[in-house]
């Protein structure tokens, strides 16, 4: 039985991770090869044992096989130390697990051509993945935090920094990746004020001699962000590191519809993984019934298919939200013309029911 530790979080993540594992339970005889345990993390972990990560719940973790997870972060809690935040319990667990590679598909369904702020002949067909680096960059680099200046003025530091090995690793992954699509990678960085991105041209141009088979480019990162919305079917496969990877991939889910419809897949050097949705805690709207769930049951598709080797039902779950779109269903923030607006817990029985 695959043991998969749900860790909802906060805000809305407490209504959107029980759709998914509701609709793990109506996959029928494949439903039942899951088992689920519960764990607190991010503010609610704080609440429960004054840490963002509590050792309860990094003990879940470890003997789990994959990991669903909801949102984490509050505004009560912004006055807290760097380390003590809830965000902080999301760094930790890609460390410790060492999920270096994050996967995020932007796709469009076709039922939902009509929800994106773009033109349709701008964003029809649209297919991309973009793999972020999740272990170094900024988030990571020290010196970091508030310093004294001569002149009593506040200032902080924090340190954008990448090992040749970090990135070589991330390019690798990222080029098997475009390998098993359209063959074409992007690489993307600021090299022309940066010597981190220097650093980050020059070794995934070398990583690249052994993929002669795979087209690379090199973009600028504000060029790139005017290109996902100018020309967004440009790109197959796009690499960054984990400040630009972050931004652009929110950039990203626009193109779509709605960021309540990404998902996304943390891997390491092993098959498991850690499943998320791309979107934030949303406080505003936690507890009100509204936060969309297919993010969160499309990661659970992707765990399904890159923990589980269990294709066949990560392809019965995206047909299921397929046909649930299909059918003119959809959650608030999609906005579509003529659409029956249900709530979170709607959608999710939508889904749930579509794969009876």
């Amino acid at each position: 039985m695959k043991k998969i530790a749900i860790l909802a979080g906060d805000g809305i993540g407490p209504e959107i991770v029980p759709q998914a594992v509701k609709v793990l339970r109506a996959l029928g005889r494949s439903g039942e090869r899951f088992s689920f345990e519960e764990g607190a993390v991010g503010g609610a972990g704080l609440e429960a044992a004054d840490d963002p990560l509590p050792p309860a719940t990094l003990d879940i973790v470890l003997r789990s096989d994959a990991i669903l997870f909801g949102a984490v972060g509050a505004p009560k809690y912004d006055h807290l130390p760097h380390t003590r935040k809830p965000g902080a319990a999301l760094r930790r667990l890609r460390k410790e697990l060492g999920l270096f590679a994050n996967f995020r598909p932007v796709m469009l369904f076709p039922e939902l051509i009509d929800a994106s702020t773009l033109k349709p002949e701008v964003i029809d067909g649209l297919d991309m993945l973009i793999v972020r680096e999740l272990n170094s960059d900024i988030y990571y680099g020290t010196p970091r935090g508030r310093v004294d200046t001569p002149d009593g003025e506040r200032a902080s530091i924090n340190t954008m920094r990448y090992s040749a090995s970090e990135i070589e690793r991330i390019a690798h992954v990222a080029f098997q990746a475009a390998r098993s699509r359209r063959r074409k990678l992007c690489s993307i960085d600021k090299s022309n004020v940066l010597e981190t991105s220097a650093l980050w041209r020059e070794v995934v141009s070398e990583v690249g001699r052994d993929y002669p088979d795979v087209e690379l480019t090199h973009q600028l990162v504000d060029s790139a962000a005017m290109s996902l919305v100018r020309n967004p079917r440009q790109f197959d496969v796009i690499v960054a590191g984990n400040l630009f990877g972050d931004i652009l991939s929110d950039e990203a889910s626009m193109l779509t519809g709605s960021i309540g419809l990404l998902p996304s897949a943390s891997l390491g050097d092993n098959n498991k993984g850690m499943y998320e949705p791309i979107h934030g805690s949303a406080p505003d709207i936690a507890g009100k019934d509204l936060a969309n769930p297919i993010a969160t049951v499309l990661s659970a598709a992707m765990m399904l298919r890159q923990s589980f080797a269990m294709e066949e039902d990560a392809v019965r779950v995206e047909n299921a939200v397929r046909a649930v779109l299909a059918a003119g269903i959809a959650t608030p923030d999609l906005a579509l013309p003529g659409a029956r607006i249900v709530g979170t817990q709607a959608m999710g029985d939508a889904i749930a029911a579509a794969l009876a």
